[in-house]
């Protein structure tokens, strides 16, 4: 009896236990979920512990518009010739550095100029002279820095590179032919000429840094003539259904200059896999076969072909060749056009004479005619261009630095004294009086010319090219005797075995 109620209890007590355990099992798991479910542990995580959402992404910007095919190549110039110019400069002089430093801004500041025009429409001329226009304050920035460029040159005439220093100061004047609407190339090409007058003055010193240096500005102009041809023939254009100039210039101010290139796209969403269910198609078969299987369908063949009416026919309607377009793939180069034969001279629109003094170079240009002789004040910094006169007398009262005259008919120039040299193209009867002494004088495609040398200047040299008709008048002999005497324009050319080289001889003929 004892031994089976002791039985009942122990029962008893063990049911007690499992009931407990399992009224702890049914508490706890309203407190918490199982474990076996992480997923929805993190869901119902209190908010204390929770890890807050990352930002959302900022909103994709606008696709920027491409840039224009000239400006591409324009980049291409500075990328390669003018930064290589500049990193040349840096090796021969600071001085020189800084200045060519300047050029690379210009270039670039009128790069912007250019952008402009692709989205602005032109500026007009305002009316105020006293309020600068639109094109004058986009034109701004590259005339500050030409200015600043000139205005070193003169500061430091005692430096042992101030001919570098001209070099660069002339050769920043090729920035303005974006201002120049007929033939802007002709600007770029005049201004090389006179960079290559100071240039060449360098290469006679045959070092070879110094050589480099030039050769290579000498190639950023180069590359400028065949730029300006290709691409501007007839000046810069603007976008006529653009925005004005001074709206479009500060959208690219605040925007930073040159867009930098596009950042990596962010990651997209992960791929979510999808089944679709597709009806296997027959393909038909490659090689021989499908060939084969073609013919033997007979006249089946053309019946995918759509007939095509003779109205539709080009080689038949000359309209349809005219208005038909060809897509933009399938465009060839172009062929270059015939070059334009110039038109003669009583053809041409007469421009009003001019002269004039812009910094140190004195103008002359389009006079015809004159009953008074032109009188010009000269000093030693002034270098004139004379430029399509005829009929004309100039006389130079002082000591200039160089004279050039170009495509000029009779003209009549009487000079005291120059530093350089008298360089004279594309003129007939021309006729040049020293009064004191020159160095030099270039003559390049004359005809005709009457050179009248002082006493003091019988040792100038003169230096002549595809021309003809050239008489030297000199004063020589213990009389002051006046001697003329003829500048060969014949040479006879061979080859002597002997010194095994090329003989040149002046052909003198007796008559």
């Amino acid at each position: 009896m004892t031994t089976n109620n002791m039985h009942n209890l122990t029962t008893l007590i063990k049911r007690l236990e499992a009931a407990t355990l399992r009224l702890e099992d049914i508490a706890s798991s309203t407190i918490e979920l199982p474990r076996a479910v992480p997923a929805l542990q993190q869901t119902l995580a209190s908010p204390l512990t929770s890890t807050p959402e990352p930002p959302p992404p900022p909103p994709p910007k606008a696709p920027e518009d491409p840039l224009p095919e000239f400006i591409e190549e324009y980049d291409g110039i500075i990328e390669q010739s003018v930064q290589k110019f500049a990193k040349l400069s840096d090796g021969i002089d600071d001085l020189v550095g800084q200045e060519a430093a300047k050029f690379v801004q210009a270039s670039k500041e009128l790069r912007k100029f250019l952008l402009i025009t692709t989205k602005a429409k032109k500026p007009e001329i305002s009316g105020n002279p006293t309020a600068p226009s639109t094109l004058q304050t986009l034109l701004k920035p590259i005339q500050e820095l030409i200015l600043a460029v000139q205005h070193t040159k003169e500061s430091n005439r005692g430096s042992p590179f101030y001919i570098h220093l001209s070099v660069l100061s002339e050769g920043m004047m090729v920035l303005a032919w974006i201002t120049i609407d007929n033939k802007p190339y002709k600007h770029v090409e005049e201004i090389f000429g006179t960079v290559q007058y100071y240039g060449n003055q360098i290469l006679k010193d045959k070092n070879p840094q110094h050589v480099e240096w030039v050769r290579s500005f000498y190639q950023v102009f180069r590359d400028l003539v065949e730029y300006v041809k290709n691409y501007f023939p007839s000046g810069v254009t603007w976008n006529p259904k653009g925005l004005p100039a001074d709206e479009v210039a500060k959208s690219l101010s605040s925007s930073g200059g040159p867009r930098p290139p596009p950042p990596p796209p962010p990651p997209g969403p992960p791929p979510v896999l999808q089944i679709h269910e597709q009806k296997s198609e027959s393909k038909p078969a490659g090689g021989f076969g499908a060939v084969f299987s073609e013919l033997n369908q007979g006249d089946a063949v053309t019946k995918g072909l759509k007939k095509v009416d003779k109205s539709q026919m080009t080689h038949k309607n000359p309209s349809l060749r005219a208005s038909s377009t060809v897509p933009d793939g399938a465009v060839r180069s172009k062929s270059p056009a015939p070059g334009k034969k110039p038109k003669p001279e009583n053809m041409r629109v007469k421009k009003p004479p001019k002269k004039a003094l812009e910094g140190n170079k004195w103008l002359i240009e389009n006079f015809e005619a004159g009953e008074q002789p032109i009188e010009i004040e000269v000093e030693n910094s002034h270098s004139i261009l004379i430029s399509k006169c005829s009929n004309t007398t100039i006389i130079l009262r002082g000591k200039a630095n160089a004279v050039t005259i170009e495509n000029s008919n009779r003209l009549n120039l009487v000079l005291d004294d120059l530093i350089s040299s008298v360089d004279v193209v594309k003129s007939q009867n021309f006729a040049l009086q020293v009064m004191g002494v020159i160095p030099t004088i270039l003559m390049d495609q004359i005809d005709g010319a009457q050179i009248y040398l002082s006493k003091e200047s019988t040792a100038t040299r003169v230096f002549s090219s595809k021309s003809s008709g050239i008489n030297l008048n000199i004063i020589s002999g213990p009389d002051d005797e006046s001697k003329e005497l003829p500048l060969p324009s014949q040479i006879c050319s061979y080859y002597d075995e002997e010194k095994g080289d090329v003989v040149n001889e002046i052909v003198s003929h007796a008559g």
